[in-house]
């Protein structure tokens, strides 16, 4: 699945501005711009810092696991996330996140056999200037539907 595509298969996404910028096997990075997800207080708003993180494990997924070869009928899901605000964001927050390939291997194995594969994935937001404005841990799973 095309990166666009990805995240325009979730409308509020694609309301909200983000545009992927890097996105190969085991790493994803996508940005979210200022407007629309500027608060009352003229800073980005920790809901929409928390959804540009969130998606990447998907997005991640898609890239990493062949979901539509020996993966077909898995999807990505989230179990749980959590997020550590360090300071308020201003400008355009980008999001990174990586899988190493031994992680990669063994989240590949374990859906085949048991219908699940789960993994932890931590991101981190910087802004413009580089600087850390939250990170996130976040327990994704790989599951057979149906």
């Amino acid at each position: 699945m095309e990166a666009v595509q990805a995240v325009s298969s979730v409308p509020i996404l694609e309301a909200m501005g983000i545009r992927v910028v890097e996105l190969r096997q085991g790493h994803a990075a996508a940005e979210l711009p200022p407007e629309p997800n500027v608060n009352h207080f003229g800073v980005t708003y920790a809901g929409s810092l928390f959804s540009v993180a969130e998606m990447l494990g998907g997005l991640l997924s898609l890239t990493t696991f062949d979901l539509e070869g020996e993966l077909a009928g898995f999807v990505p899901l989230v179990k749980e996330s959590t997020i550590r605000f360090r300071r308020p964001a201003l400008g355009v927050v980008r999001a990174s996140a990586s899988l190493p390939d031994d992680e990669v291997a063994r989240v590949r194995t374990d859906a085949l056999a048991s219908g699940k594969g789960e993994f932890v994935l931590e991101a981190t937001l910087t802004d413009a200037g580089g600087e850390v404005v939250a990170t996130t841990v976040g327990t994704y799973q790989l599951r057979r539907l149906g």
